[in-house]
C-alpha cells in the first residue's frame, strides 16, 4: 500500500487537491459566512482609506452619471437620446458599475491573494465569490439612492408590484457576474496577462451596451445589429430594471429578455463553477 491509500484510508486528504464537484461544493456553501466576512472585511478596509468612508459607493456613480449625461448627452443628440434621459443614464450607469467592479475585482481574486492561497487551505472558490460579493453589498445602497431619485424625478411606473421584479432580476445579475468572475479568476492564473486587458473589455461593454444611448433607436435602421445586442448579457439586464423601473412608450419589459437573462445566468454560473473548480489543485502554486 503506497502513502497515499494509506492517508485516504485515514481520512487524511492532499492539500491544495480537487475534491469531488459537489462535495467542493458543498464545502463552499458551508463556508459562506467567511465568504460574507471577507466582503464586508474588503468595504471596511476600503473606507479606512477614504476621508468620506462609505459615500463614495454612491458618490462615484453619480459623478459618473453626471460626466456622462453633460458630455454625451450633448454629443448623441436627440437621435439616440430616450425619454428621461437622466433616469434612463442613473439606472444605466448604476447597474453598469457592478458589472464592471465584479469582473474586474472577481477576476483578480485568484492572483492579488497569493500568499493567502498559500497559508489555508480552504476551497479557493471562495475568493471570487467573496470579491462579486462585495461589490454586491456595494451595490445595494446605491440601488436605494436611485430608487429614491427616481421616485423624486417621476421616472418610476405607475404599478408598483412591478417595482419588485428588480429583487428577482439582481439575483439573477448577481449568479451572472459570479459566473463570469469564476471563469476570468481560473483564466488569469493561466494567463497574467488577461487581468491587464479587463479595463479594456469592460470599457469596450460600457460603449456598445446602451449607458447612455438607446441602441434601439439609434441602430433603427440597423435591425440585424438590434438582434445581436438583444443577446448581449448586460444589455438585456439593463433593458429589463430600465422596463421595470421607467414609464413610457420607450420602456418595456420583453419577456425575451427574461428568458435570455435567466439562461446566461444560471448557465454561465454553472459553467464558472465546474471551469474554476477543474484548476482547483493549481491555485497559489509557486510553480
Amino acid at each position: 500500500m503506497t502513502t497515499a491509500e494509506d492517508a485516504a484510508r485515514a481520512g487524511l486528504i492532499k492539500v491544495g487537491g480537487r475534491p469531488p464537484l459537489m462535495t467542493y461544493v458543498a464545502e463552499v456553501w458551508r463556508r459562506r459566512q467567511f465568504v460574507y466576512s471577507m466582503a464586508r472585511f474588503k468595504i471596511e478596509s476600503e473606507n479606512q482609506q477614504n476621508s468620506l468612508g462609505m459615500f463614495w459607493v454612491v458618490l462615484k456613480p453619480l459623478l459618473n452619471a453626471l460626466v456622462y449625461g453633460a458630455v454625451f448627452g450633448f454629443l448623441i443628440g436627440d437621435e439616440g437620446r430616450p425619454e428621461h434621459f437622466v433616469e434612463f443614464l442613473i439606472i444605466g450607469v448604476f447597474v453598469f458599475e457592478f458589472f464592471a467592479q465584479s469582473w474586474t475585482s472577481g477576476g483578480k481574486a485568484i492572483t492579488s491573494n497569493a500568499a493567502l492561497l498559500q497559508s489555508l487551505a480552504f476551497p479557493r472558490m471562495a475568493l471570487p465569490l467573496a470579491a462579486v460579493t462585495q461589490r454586491f453589498l456595494q451595490f445595494l445602497p446605491t440601488v436605494a439612492i436611485m430608487m429614491v431619485f427616481l421616485v423624486i424625478s417621476g421616472g418610476l411606473g405607475s404599478v408598483e408590484v412591478q417595482w419588485l421584479l428588480i429583487v428577482p432580476l439582481f439575483a439573477l445579475y448577481f449568479l451572472f457576474n459570479c459566473g463570469l468572475a469564476l471563469v476570468t479568476a481560473r483564466l488569469s492564473v493561466h494567463w497574467r496577462d488577461l487581468n491587464n486587458f479587463l479595463p479594456f473589455l469592460t470599457r469596450f461593454f460600457f460603449y456598445t451596451t446602451g449607458i447612455f444611448f438607446s441602441i434601439e433607436k439609434r441602430f433603427a435602421e440597423h435591425p440585424t445589429l438590434v438582434k445581436i445586442t438583444d443577446a448581449q448579457p448586460v444589455h438585456e439586464f439593463l433593458s429589463i430594471a430600465r422596463g421595470i423601473l421607467l414609464q413610457g412608450p420607450d420602456y418595456h419589459v420583453d419577456n425575451r429578455y427574461w428568458l435570455f437573462a435567466t439562461a446566461w445566468s444560471l448557465g454561465l454560473f454553472a459553467f464558472g463553477v465546474w471551469f474554476f473548480w477543474r484548476a482547483e489543485e493549481r491555485y497559489g502554486r509557486v510553480d
